[in-house]
């Protein structure tokens, strides 16, 4: 299992970025245009200052309506993947070739009230799949147990031969894990970024250590 480590509650202090990369596998940007989700974002010229040493590899999570503007404006952290959400749009397939038209991976993104079979037309075109164990737009949530989402789009890529990755981000720590261990991807915020030690708390996440 691989974990992303999510920065939202620690976006505009470099010194915990830094110890966040070097704790976790991956760093899952979320982008937030106040519009879809009731918070925004830092300006980008902001992010870029504090996110310069990041080596991991990096997905851009966009909770934004405008998704083309957005996929412009961040390429330049050439990220491994641009996961937008189905419900910013008519027209998934449209952002779905824009963002291939940039030689960057396609994540797509669904909200723990949606219903999961709107992106069942879309599995074969991604490379990955988002399910929200939370509302998007803030740090800390309690966690949805959408295990039984998790099991369904697993079985469907087992039996149609398919090769996209399933995340799941929102309200992730040493119990919630538990009911997401399906997932290829398991994106955490608060529990490693409040804590003291970041490493100890993804060891705990991957199974390495006991609390």
């Amino acid at each position: 299992m691989i974990i992303a480590g999510s920065f939202l509650k620690i976006q505009n202090e470099k010194d915990k970025i830094d110890k966040l990369n070097k704790a976790v596998d991956q760093i899952h940007f979320d982008v937030m245009d106040g519009k879809f989700t009731e918070n925004k974002t830092l300006d980008i010229n902001d992010i870029e200052k504090n996110v310069k040493d990041i080596d991991k590899p990096i997905d851009v999570h966009l909770m934004v309506y405008d998704v083309e503007k957005y996929v412009d404006d961040f390429l330049k952290f050439n990220p491994k993947y641009f996961t937008f959400h189905i419900e910013t749009t008519d027209n998934p397939k449209k952002y779905i070739d824009y963002i291939k038209s940039k030689n960057v991976k396609v994540g797509l993104a669904i909200n723990p009230d949606t219903d999961i079979e709107k992106i069942y037309p879309y599995l074969d075109k991604v490379d990955l799949i988002l399910i929200m164990s939370v509302p998007p737009g803030k740090g800390g949530q309690k966690f949805i147990d959408i295990s039984g989402r998790i099991k369904m789009i697993k079985n469907h890529r087992t039996n149609n031969h398919l090769s996209f990755k399933i995340e799941v981000d929102g309200g992730i720590n040493n119990q919630t894990i538990k009911k997401v261990r399906d997932a290829d991807i398991v994106v955490c915020g608060s529990y490693i970024t409040d804590s003291s030690d970041y490493q100890k708390n993804v060891n705990i996440l991957r199974g390495d250590l006991n609390e």
